[in-house]
């Protein structure tokens, strides 16, 4: 991902939003990545915001872990599928069994509020999962540190 990627947010709308993240910490507690689980009421899918890993921690599974415990709450979640948009190359979305779609079936408000301008590409990882799917819930390589 390029470094400054994400969209600015106020620092009262984290605060809002605080129980929507996952976070990665290293063993003495500093965060290494995050990534947000947003659903919407009367939206059958859910939208995946605000993933990121620090740069000195990147190529060492942090993503693939992040990504692999928020589908499994999605998945325990009642949603058909979860969204999200990159303006990176999406290969970490690739890999963890996404595709890429455009916002046409993705939660309205999301959808609204995507800005043209910064060229996001669209993915889309449907629900449920199969057993030989990336990042099934179940799958025991996802659970520890060799992601």
């Amino acid at each position: 991902m390029r470094s400054g990627a994400l969209r600015r947010r106020s620092r009262r709308l984290y605060e809002l939003t605080a129980d929507q993240f996952l976070v990665a910490e290293d063993a003495d507690g500093t965060p290494e990545g995050c990534v947000a689980l947003r659903t919407y009421p009367d939206e059958p899918a859910a939208v995946l915001h605000n993933f990121c890993v620090r740069a000195d921690r990147q190529r060492r599974g942090v993503g693939s872990r992040l990504l692999a415990a928020l589908l499994s709450e999605a998945a325990a979640r009642p949603a058909s599928g979860v969204f999200a948009a990159t303006t990176g190359g999406g290969r970490s979305f690739l890999r963890a069994g996404f595709r890429e779609t455009d916002a046409s079936a993705a939660p309205r408000p999301w959808a609204a509020a995507l800005d043209p301008a910064r060229g996001s590409r669209i993915f889309v990882r449907d629900l449920p999962f199969l057993e030989d799917e990336p990042f099934p819930p179940n799958r025991p390589e996802y659970a520890d540190d060799r992601a």
